[in-house]
């Protein structure tokens, strides 16, 4: 791989954890073959709740002796900063917890801790990204065509303190190319994407001709489950998403069928925001809410910047009884498993709770899950 003087430099410096970040860079590189560092818009970081990287993970985020060059911002931590304990967390774990976070805020990252970076940074068609959280990834890539491949926690934090990441993967326009053309039968974004992350081979790029057009928070619950339960880092979809004209429409063909998936627990949670809800399903949440009370556990997860910019919003969901956490989200959070049975309209949630938290699962639409509660 080729690199510049500076960049050699960096490679040799005194500073170990930036000739340690330059060692990264180079040997994630020569793996998959970059012929180059390319420079990045912004770095996420992921895998930063205290459960998921233990005290080996604070005791190297606490070597780190620089400073991200780039914009970088955090993944949801294991709880709410401020309402751990009403979420049940004991203090052991708020104390080691917020040792990450401080560890990442000397370094100059942003502790948004959201899944959902891409509503509160403005990312530019065709921008290098070096980000971690896959959900964040696929809709970076997909929906904004933007490039980022999915970075490990590690590397991000490399890549936001170099400034730059390998260019390989999805930072180069023929390997983002579909390969396979999926006719689909279904209405649930978040299904969709699940059941198509099971089918899809490892190195299949869909291009996905829905029965209609979806929004964005239905691309975005779709990309999360294709991303969950596939590993997949882009999708296209005909006539909505940006790149999907710009390629040779496959010759496979496959046609996926969703239906409804069984229900087979009374749920004792239900949880919504995996991702991170956005503006608009938090305002159609309140209007399900409002003038109603809750008779079950209803917690909502959103980034913090959102919650406060809907202040009012959220004050009148919470009046029903439902609870708005910010900072946290029931799948990176050791309270889930405080529950039995979880209701989700998540497919990434779907896949992920009885893998992580060890707790069974249904699902439902936002609309499905909101009712379930009252």
């Amino acid at each position: 791989m080729y690199l510049s003087k500076e960049e050699e430099k960096l490679l040799e410096s005194d500073n170990p954890t930036i000739a340690k970040s330059m060692e990264i860079l180079v040997a994630l590189g020569e793996v998959y073959g970059a012929d180059k560092l390319i420079e990045i818009k912004s770095a996420h970081i992921s895998g930063i709740s205290y459960q998921n990287i233990g005290d080996a993970g604070v005791e190297w985020l606490e070597s780190l002796n620089a400073k991200v060059s780039v914009r970088t911002t955090v993944n949801p931590a294991g709880m709410d900063v401020f309402r751990w304990r009403e979420m049940g967390i004991d203090e052991d774990f708020y104390r080691k917890q917020m040792k990450i976070l401080r560890a990442l805020e000397r370094i100059g990252a942003e502790l948004s801790l959201t899944c959902t970076p891409y509503y509160y940074q403005s990312v530019k068609r065709n921008d290098h990204l070096a980000w971690a959280e896959s959900n964040a990834v696929i809709y970076a890539n997909s929906v904004l065509a933007a490039r980022t491949n999915r970075e490990s926690g590690i590397s991000a934090i490399a890549a936001g303190i170099i400034g730059k990441t390998p260019c390989y993967g999805m930072h180069l326009k023929e390997n983002r190319a579909p390969n396979v053309l999926v006719k689909v039968k279904g209405n649930s974004a978040a299904l969709i994407g699940y059941e198509l992350g099971k089918i899809l081979k490892y190195d299949e790029v869909p291009l996905i001709n829905l029965p209609r057009k979806f929004s964005n928070d239905e691309l975005k619950l779709m990309g999360a489950a294709m991303a969950a339960t596939g590993n997949k880092a882009i999708f296209h979809v005909v006539g909505q998403t940006p790149e999907w004209n710009e390629f040779e429409i496959p010759t496979e063909k496959i046609e996926l069928d969703v239906g409804e998936i069984e229900k087979d627990c009374e749920p004792d949670l239900i949880a919504l925001g995996c991702p991170h809800l956005s503006a608009e399903e938090l305002l159609r949440i309140e209007k399900l809410l409002r003038n109603k009370k809750v008779r079950r556990e209803l917690w909502l997860f959103t980034s913090r910047k959102l919650a406060k910019e809907l202040e009012k919003v959220v004050r009148c969901i919470e009046q029903s009884g439902a609870k708005v956490f910010c900072d946290t989200c029931m799948v990176v959070s050791p309270t889930t498993e405080n529950f039995e049975c979880v209701m989700v309209n998540s497919g990434k949630a779907l896949e992920y709770l009885p893998k992580l938290r060890k707790v069974r699962v249904v699902f439902g639409s936002l609309e499905e899950c909101v009712e379930a509660a009252l």
